[in-house]
């Protein structure tokens, strides 16, 4: 250590005096005191100020410069030295640097940078704001031979593609093309995980998606899926589910999907469909979700649906519903909910048995399982009044739906079970139907559905209800008691906040359900003619129309 000392002080002197020859002897004697015991040897330099005199040193012709920037690399692996490093302004004069032609430079600059500004996004964000990413990108293109100096770029892009406004500058870059390259010359596992741990958070960006897309990334990753596919080693495993999870991850963008679905031509899209049957899970999943992914317009789903990929999906599910992977369940039920949308393609599915195949599920007590079922069911009955008709008669089904509707502790299959159970009313306008739905005590969640924060479940809630008023209401009445639908629809009526739709379907409820003896007490009890007589002046003209014919009504039957 007291070499060290001696070392240190000659270097401050001969900094002072520019004597090269000096100070090289000082850097050299330093990285071996670096070597032996960075910590104390680090706390040295603090301790006599040599940081500051650092960035004189960094010239870029000096024959110093690479072990300056080595010295500060290695410093800077110690966290209490990272704030020095900054505060001795030693960022500037290494940005600079990043220009230089001489490969060692380069290297031991991009490690210095790296190590102060490890695990700041701050110092990270500064980085970005001094143009590092462009400089970066130009030299991994430059120097893509050197190893070690790749290997130092897709570190510092990994970091910085971690910030969000690293991805506007990535984007203005060819980095897509860079990496697809460097991508195609690697045969080691490890330097292929290097470059798709930079690419994963790359391709959250829908630019950089089409980019990769564009430079040939999607070929690249189903020859590696190609060739792990039956690999039993760990790393085929990894690889695998790496390619594949970043194929699914490129299909979130719109126009890298739509380039890839080519009219459902593309031999990509043909390549992804083949995974749903295969024996791999890993595949069989990322061929879920890239067909969930893929149907997320209606063309595409018309589409795929007339090719035949429901009975897959169908065929996948069957296999799941004893080996029970949930990741696998729940993207196929995904698929199936999105290609369900269009109407032209309910009564198609509902032929080819989706609706039993998903019913096979209702045991599950996977909370993202059961959300997937319920907004497939959900989507496949909407407008097919049959269908609705079959699974409101189905006193299992609806049982299932009463207990989730108290799912408090998931809001999602809550919500949805509410909508469903609702939707089965709606669209069937089944008098069966409702005394299932009554016989199953699920009237109450209906009316708690009403109260919604969503305005569209409080509608579906509302005329769900009236319907049940229209068709059953001597057997709904003493659930209707029960849940206090009256005093909901007080609320709902007397809420200046409350949408026009949402009092024109109150007020059609209260004229339903004043047949009834004891809610017509209740309405009476509550004085509705005062608060339906105010809405006569309502800016909406359908609000006033109903709130007079509403108001002739309670009158005539007070």
């Amino acid at each position: 250590m007291d070499n060290l000392s001696e070392a240190l002080k000659k270097l401050k002197l001969a900094s002072a005096d520019s004597a090269t020859d000096n100070v090289e002897s000082c850097l050299d004697c330093l990285l071996k005191a670096l070597a032996h015991n960075n910590a104390n040897a680090s706390e040295k330099v603090q301790e006599m100020g040599v940081l500051p005199l650092l960035p004189t040193l960094l010239a870029p012709q000096s024959s110093c410069t690479p072990k300056v920037a080595n010295i500060i690399a290695e410093v800077a692996k110690n966290e209490f030295m990272r704030s020095p490093c900054v505060e001795a302004g030693l960022i500037p004069p290494l940005v600079q640097l990043l220009h230089s032609k001489d490969q060692e430079v380069l290297l031991q600059t991009g490690r210095a940078l790296g190590n102060i500004c490890y695990d700041s996004h701050s110092l990270q964000a500064q980085l970005i704001n001094m143009g590092v990413i462009p400089t970066l990108v130009k030299l991994l293109g430059l120097h893509s031979d050197n190893t070690a100096l790749t290997e130092m770029c897709l570190i510092a892009f990994g970091n910085l593609a971690e910030l969000e406004s690293s991805k506007e500058q990535f984007a203005s870059t060819n980095i897509a093309e860079e990496l697809v390259r460097l991508f195609q010359k690697q045969t080691e596992h490890e330097k292929k995980e290097m470059i798709f741990e930079v690419l994963a958070p790359l391709a959250e960006n829908d630019v950089i998606k089409l980019q990769l897309v564009e430079a040939g990334l999607v070929e690249c990753l189903l020859d590696v899926v190609t060739h792990t596919v039956d690999g039993e080693r760990d790393e085929d495993v990894a690889q695998l589910k790496t390619a594949s999870d970043l194929m699914v991850l490129l299909l979130l963008g719109d126009e890298s999907m739509q380039k890839l679905f080519e009219a459902g031509k593309g031999s990509v899209f043909e390549r992804v469909l083949s995974w749903v049957p295969s024996h791999n899970h890993q595949l069989q999943l990322a061929g879920a979700l890239a067909i969930a992914n893929f149907a997320r317009n209606d063309g595409n789903c018309i589409h795929m649906v007339e090719s035949g990929i429901v009975q897959k999906l169908l065929e996948l599910l069957d296999r799941h519903v004893e080996e029970g992977n949930v990741t696998v369940q729940h993207a196929a039920l995904s698929a199936l909910r999105n290609l369900a949308i269009p109407v032209v393609n309910k009564a198609k599915m509902l032929s080819a048995g989706v609706s039993d195949t998903v019913l096979k599920f209702l045991p599950s007590e996977m909370p993202p399982v059961q959300f997937k079922l319920l907004g497939t069911l959900r989507m496949l009955i909407d407008t097919q009044a049959d269908a609705a008709d079959q699974l409101g008669n189905n006193a299992k089904l609806v049982e299932r739906l009463v207990e989730w509707c108290e799912a408090k502790d998931h809001a999602g299959v809550m919500g949805e079970s509410n909508r469903l159970l609702s939707a089965l009313i709606r669209h069937s306008k089944s008098k069966d139907v409702v005394k299932t739905v009554i016989q199953g005590a699920g009237v109450k969640h209906l009316v708690v559905m009403a109260m919604s924060e969503h305005m569209i479940m409080q509608n579906e809630a509302l005329v769900a209800l009236g319907l049940i008023a229209g068709l059953d209401l001597v057997g709904a009445e003493k659930d209707f008691v029960g849940a206090g639908l009256v005093q909901v629809l007080h609320k709902l009526l007397s809420d200046e906040r409350t949408a026009p739709e949402i009092k024109y379907n109150s007020m059609i409820l209260i004229c339903a359900v004043m047949g009834s003896e004891p809610l017509h007490k209740e309405v009476q009890g509550l004085a509705f003619i005062d608060v339906v007589s105010k809405l006569r002046s309502h800016e909406n003209k359908t609000v006033s129309h109903q709130a007079s014919l509403t108001e002739q009504r309670l009158t005539a039957q007070s």
